[in-house]
């Protein structure tokens, strides 16, 4: 039998020495197979009924009544005027496996699964004085997507590694850049802030495909040109190797990881011109883990190695309902 009281392994964050300049552990990605969650359908308060669920998933609870502390803290910094610029250290919450929780999490902003989530609950949500991130995955082919019978078998190569029915995009594909427009029509339509496109960087995998770091920018300027077009506004997901190509193309960097990598100084650029780093950082290899100890929330929240200004949480591989907001210190604080 199981000991119930065992804990889960954490990655090991190590202090660096004076020749490593940062914190460390090994790499452990993109070890979850997916999983199928069941539909549970609740009404909301207001009558909109209806989740938000992960990319194998979906699910719904009733919101709770309006919190008080709702503000996007969102100025207009853009060229465009009229696109949504979220300020530097603003709360966020991002929920790909689970509906949103005012009980329990009050952010002003919230990333959501495009396909997953209804215009009414984005409304509602909007309601409450959020701002909604709508998350797609753009470089990549999800044969379990409702838009997949528009792919071809030419726009795609390898498969993602531990991520089945899940195939690496060709960006420079005609018909895959269509489907993406399509992508960002549903987005607007459903009334989305802005979009989280994910994937850019296949250049960095073993795609099969001539995918480099010039086809990324021309993808992501594509992308961020049509999102702008549509009146959304548009983040980069991880793509530090070409930040500075397209910095000022984004309105926010969605970042995973980079504390554990030793990789946040990179993104640095971004606080720097005004905009937001939204860094996710998973402190345990499990997909739901029961315990996460202080001392492990502490350690990473209070690391040195995040640059002052992130919008740090600390999240389940899955990126259920679950949460530990990092204090969001100005550039110029320190612990």
């Amino acid at each position: 039998m199981a000991d119930l009281n065992a804990q889960p392994e954490e990655p090991h964050y190590m202090k660096a020495d004076e020749n490593q300049g940062g914190w460390f552990s090994k790499r452990k990605r993109w070890i979850i197979t997916a999983v199928a969650a069941a539909f549970v359908i609740v009404g909301l308060a207001v009558g909109l009924g209806v989740g938000l669920s992960s990319r194998h998933s979906s699910s719904a609870a009733s919101p709770s009544e309006p919190r008080s502390d709702t503000s996007s803290g969102s100025t207009s910094t853009t060229g465009d005027s009229s696109l949504w610029q979220p300020e530097v250290g603003i709360k966020w919450q991002i929920v790909l496996q689970a509906p949103i929780n005012e009980t329990e999490i009050d952010v002003p902003v919230y990333d959501i699964d495009l396909f997953d989530s209804t215009a009414s609950i984005i409304t509602w949500a909007q309601g409450q004085g959020r701002k909604v991130i709508c998350y797609f995955s753009a470089g990549s082919y999800e044969d379990w997507r409702p838009d997949a019978a528009s792919f071809k078998p030419e726009d795609y190569g390898n498969g993602l590694e531990g991520w089945e029915g899940e195939y690496w995009l060709n960006t420079s594909s005609a018909n895959a850049r269509n489907i993406m427009l399509a992508r960002l029509d549903q987005a607007a339509k459903k009334g989305c802030d802005g979009v989280d496109p994910d994937n850019i960087d296949g250049y960095e995998n073993d795609s099969g495909l001539d995918l480099t770091t010039d086809t990324a920018v021309d993808f992501v300027t594509f992308l961020a040109d049509a999102t702008h077009a549509r009146n959304m506004s548009f983040g980069l997901k991880n793509g530090a190797k070409i930040l500075s190509q397209v910095i000022d193309l984004i309105q926010w960097n969605v970042v995973e990881e980079c504390l554990q990598y030793n990789e946040c100084e990179k993104y640095g650029p971004v606080i720097d011109s005004g905009k937001p780093v939204f860094l996710i950082e998973y402190p345990t290899t499990e997909e739901r883990p029961s315990y996460v100890s202080d001392e492990k929330k502490e350690e990473i929240c209070g690391s040195s190695g995040i640059p002052r200004g992130f919008s740090t949480i600390l999240k389940n591989m899955n990126l259920d309902e679950w949460i530990v907001q990092c204090p969001a210190l100005t550039p110029n604080q320190r612990i």
